[in-house]
C-alpha cells in the first residue's frame, strides 16, 4: 500500500487519497490522470491493467486499486 499511496501522492499531491473514496464518481482523477496512473501501477507493481479493467470501481479508491494490483498479481 505504501508503494501505491507515493504513485497516488505524486501524481495528484492535492487529493487526499488515504480517505477519498469517489475519486472517479466525484470527477477528482480525470482520464488524463488515470493513464498516467495505468502506467506507472503497471511499470512498479509488474501487471498488466487490460482496458476490461479500466472500470470506475477499480479506481474511486487507494484501496480499490490496491485490489485490483493484488488480483492481478494472482493472476
Amino acid at each position: 500500500m505504501d508503494e501505491l499511496m507515493e504513485i497516488l501522492e505524486e501524481l495528484r499531491p492535492d487529493v487526499d487519497f488515504e480517505n477519498e473514496k469517489g475519486l472517479i464518481a466525484d470527477g477528482i482523477l480525470d482520464s488524463f490522470d488515470i493513464v498516467a496512473l495505468v502506467g506507472e501501477l503497471n511499470e512498479a507493481f509488474d501487471i498488466e491493467i487490460k482496458p476490461n479493467d479500466l472500470v470506475p470501481d477499480n479506481f474511486n479508491s487507494a484501496e480499490a486499486m490496491l485490489a485490483l494490483i493484488n488480483k492481478l498479481q494472482d493472476e
